[in-house]
């Protein structure tokens, strides 16, 4: 009996980290898969259709099976697909990768996104406090090629997806440096051996454009 052909489809919109983080993963396993382009924020009836809770990208289908919430869906690919694996085996190591993960998403991002859309508190109080934050990262990956060691893991998909090729874009859109190599060596030297990975690169948005964009959403937000 032959085997069940897949369908894999993933709606993301191609700004947009959580996103692209997802067709990292996807590319790593090899995993064919049909991109549906959503055009935020505006949302589609099959968007609104497929999350109804959040309404957001990106969402993954699996043959009949529906997924939001990109660290969520990552553990799913890894789970299904377990060529490639990025999650380690080590229950410890599992628990404190995705703690990191949820520390970038969670907390690096508002603290550095929210000061260029209302910069109360002043631009140098956030980039001392985005800093201080990124600090934590940097510790972590300190002496490695990657946070997941000689290959890229989950977390390396999280934070690559988020620090270098989106936060970092967003500040040098006002000329700000917010990750100096003399302050994180470990992190720019991690961000080139990025930058090596052939779907990392092809996941990276056009930088020109996606900073031009950035830029359009900041004013936009701040007019708001």
């Amino acid at each position: 009996m032959a085997k069940k052909e897949e369908s894999v489809k993933l709606l993301g919109f191609w700004i947009s980290p959580f996103s692209r983080r997802v067709e990292m993963a996807l590319k790593l396993k090899g995993v064919p898969y049909e991109y549906l382009e959503e055009e935020l924020p505006k949302k589609t009836p099959l968007l609104l259709e497929l999350n109804p809770v959040h309404k957001k990208v990106p969402v993954l289908v699996h043959n009949d099976k529906v997924l939001s919430e990109s660290h969520l869906i990552l553990e799913y690919i890894d789970q299904t697909w377990t060529n490639n694996p990025f999650l380690p085996q080590d229950p410890y190591e599992k628990a404190m990768a995705r703690f990191w993960a949820k520390f970038v998403d969670e907390q690096i991002l508002p603290a550095g996104f929210m000061p260029l859309v209302k910069p109360e508190r002043g631009i140098e109080v956030a980039i001392q406090e985005t800093r201080e934050l990124i600090m934590f990262l940097e510790k972590e990956v300190t002496g490695k090629d990657f946070f997941g060691g000689k290959t890229i893991g989950f977390l390396d998909m999280v934070a690559g997806s988020m620090i270098p090729f989106c936060l970092a874009r967003a500040w040098e859109c006002m000329g700000i440096d917010m990750i100096p190599e003399e302050r994180f060596p470990g992190l720019n030297r991690w961000i080139k051996k990025l930058n090596e990975v052939e779907i990392v690169r092809e996941c990276i948005p056009p930088k020109e454009k996606h900073i031009e964009r950035m830029n359009k959403i900041i004013e936009k937000a701040k007019s708001s």
